[in-house]
């Protein structure tokens, strides 16, 4: 089974069986049969192969990318310029997926970049409360809710072939914190790389988002 075979796998998968706060609705786009077989091309595409690849975790997926694709910072709009797959999603575009495929293309392009990175989130699935999207941190009775989740889906993850050496987390306070704790407990990686968030960046810091990539570009490149 390949590396894309397995993540497909594992997407279909996805299911949150956890009682939630009020109002809040998970996104899972891997239960639309449109968006899983646009997942299929990309994972057929970028990784039809065995080879271990280094694991970049976000936080959540959100409503304007990975919440509507199923691929994670990645919006309709740059699944077609980027990644050559055409589809009839709304043309959106996701602030996180603008500065990560600056980043990409800096890296070398999506081949080269694919083949040495998968990207997830650490909760593979987001949340929107009021049609906004919500972190799985945000609310402490959110985040107690999903833990169990969260360290599940990590282990499945790490069996795709996953290097463990070391890993990035976008997002250097509430989602590193979260995550640190949790590595701590169930030593999934021997070390975590925190990196600004990419919406964080580009909210806040777009006055300096070449040097921001250029952290990202020299961070990935020790692994």
């Amino acid at each position: 089974m390949t590396f894309g075979e397995k993540v497909l796998n594992f997407n279909k998968s996805l299911s949150l069986k956890a009682k939630l706060p009020n109002g809040v609705v998970v996104m899972n786009p891997f239960q639309d049969d449109y968006a899983f077989s646009l997942c299929q091309r990309f994972y057929t595409q970028f990784y039809s192969d065995s080879q271990q690849r280094h694991i970049i975790l976000g936080i959540n997926p959100g409503r304007l990318g990975g919440g509507v694709t199923g691929i994670p910072f990645t919006d309709p709009v740059k699944l077609e310029n980027f990644c050559s797959i055409n589809n009839t999603f709304e043309k959106k575009t996701e602030l996180s997926a603008d500065f990560v495929y600056r980043m990409i293309s800096a890296y070398g392009g999506v081949k080269p970049f694919y083949s040495k990175f998968y990207f997830n989130s650490i909760c593979p699935l987001g949340f929107t409360r009021d049609g906004k999207n919500m972190n799985y941190y945000d609310v402490k009775e959110l985040q107690e809710s999903v833990k169990d989740f969260i360290v599940q889906s990590l282990q499945k993850q790490i069996k795709f072939g996953i290097k463990t050496d070391i890993t990035f987390c976008l997002g250097e306070g509430e989602n590193f914190k979260f995550f640190s704790r949790l590595n701590e407990k169930h030593h999934f990686f021997k070390k975590i790389i925190p990196l600004a968030h990419p919406r964080f960046i580009m909210q806040y810091k777009r006055k300096s988002l070449d040097q921001y990539i250029h952290k990202y570009i020299d961070a990935l490149g020790y692994s």
